[in-house]
């Protein structure tokens, strides 16, 4: 299996693990309350370029199916990116009680990581990696390595392989595609019982 067990409250296995689907659609389920009314997921970027398109290409394939225990923010036609990023985050907290936020993201890393999803407990730095002092975002977050970091990050985020970046970003839209439906089936045993 590739996959690297981070700590108690981080997941990080590679896009291709045969298992990835399950395992974190498994644990993100498992991470939200049951007291929580609604979970928002959040995917943050821009389509300008290329490594940072991870978070509204996830949420345009999220999109295309209808969610009962979700809504979505941030996708190619209506992005979620550091100019709009507070506002967004009100709009979430006026409309929403009590909702229980994923923040998705692209992230830099080493060359051995490209290609891993991230998953964690806690909120998000969004353009971390570009040196921008964003909001933290997130009950927990998940995040997609999507090329190395560390030396002229804007050139590096231009030049990441689209590839990659499109099979991450249908890899997280599965795995929440997947929560969505454990969150219906967790519901229908609530009322059952």
């Amino acid at each position: 299996m590739n996959s690297q067990r981070l700590s108690e409250n981080k997941q990080f296995y590679h896009y291709q693990e045969p298992k990835l689907t399950e395992y974190l659609s498994e644990m993100i389920t498992r991470s939200i309350p049951y007291e929580n009314h609604h979970v928002v997921v959040i995917c943050i970027g821009t389509d300008r370029s290329t490594g940072d398109s991870l978070g509204p290409l996830t949420g345009t394939l999220l999109s295309e199916n209808n969610h009962s225990n979700m809504t979505i923010y941030g996708t190619l036609a209506n992005p979620v990116h550091a100019v709009n990023l507070q506002e967004k985050i009100k709009e979430i907290h006026t409309t929403y009680k009590k909702p229980y936020i994923i923040a998705i993201d692209a992230c830099l890393g080493k060359m051995k990581n490209v290609g891993f999803i991230m998953a964690a407990a806690g909120p998000l730095s969004p353009g971390k990696a570009l040196k921008k002092d964003l909001s933290k975002v997130g009950d927990m977050h998940i995040t997609g390595i999507v090329n190395v970091g560390g030396f002229m990050e804007y050139l590096v985020l231009q030049n990441t392989r689209l590839h990659t970046v499109m099979e991450m970003a249908k890899k997280m839209a599965e795995i929440l595609h997947q929560v969505d439906i454990r969150l219906s089936n967790r519901e229908n045993k609530k009322v059952i019982n």
